[in-house]
């Protein structure tokens, strides 16, 4: 079942939360920036309300929960409701995909990703931002998922694990890129992008969908 009721029930505060950790939002925006086309036609899966989206000129935004795509409407996104794992859109519709956060909310990781690669046009690219389980911000989350409103009942991935999802839906990877390498209470100042995986918490991979 998809994990909607606490973007639902706490919209408001999911909000709150950019502006109080507007450092560490900002350096994920500048992470993700280099890795999504300017341009073409785009859809986040799990477009949430729309912070990602809006600045990085992805058009169409999908999400299960009405409360969050009102976000996303407000922020100029065309908002689809519906499932990451049974996208509403024809095959080869898009010439990119952006998925941010949320791969650790969706029940089937592999079928949003064959969902992802089937709407994507041939060559389209596909980019994902995530917390590395691995890292120190992602063994955090874990130890207090339990008080954790938005996280409960989340499902953390390793970069190692995100890279098997990939190629086994039939994705070539691209492209690796990380930031934020201070736990999120000190992270007061905007961190540039690095290269790679393995240092920083939110990681961003790039993917080419193969013919």
């Amino acid at each position: 079942m998809p994990r909607v009721a606490p973007f639902e029930n706490h919209h408001q505060r999911y909000e709150a939360w950019f502006e109080k950790h507007r450092a560490a939002y900002i350096s994920e925006l500048l992470a993700l920036r280099p890795f999504v086309p300017c341009e073409g036609y785009g859809v986040e899966i799990g477009v949430g309300s729309g912070r990602f989206a809006a600045p990085l000129g992805v058009q169409v935004g999908l999400d299960p929960s009405p409360a969050m795509l009102v976000h996303a409407a407000a922020r100029g996104i065309e908002v689809v409701e519906g499932l990451a794992e049974k996208l509403p859109f024809e095959a080869d519709s898009f010439d990119h995909a952006l998925v941010v956060t949320t791969l650790c909310f969706v029940d089937s990781p592999a079928r949003m990703l064959a969902e992802a690669r089937r709407i994507l046009k041939p060559g389209g690219r596909l980019v994902i931002g995530f917390i590395d389980r691995q890292s120190a911000l992602g063994q955090d989350y874990l130890a207090h998922q339990a008080d954790s409103v938005f996280y409960r009942e989340a499902t953390f991935y390793s970069a190692d694990e995100v890279a098997w999802l990939l190629l086994d839906t039939g994705f070539s990877i691209d492209a690796w890129g990380q930031t934020l390498a201070q736990p999120l209470p000190e992270t007061r100042e905007i961190e540039s992008l690095q290269a790679g995986r393995g240092q920083c918490a939110f990681v961003v991979v790039a993917a080419t969908r193969e013919t």
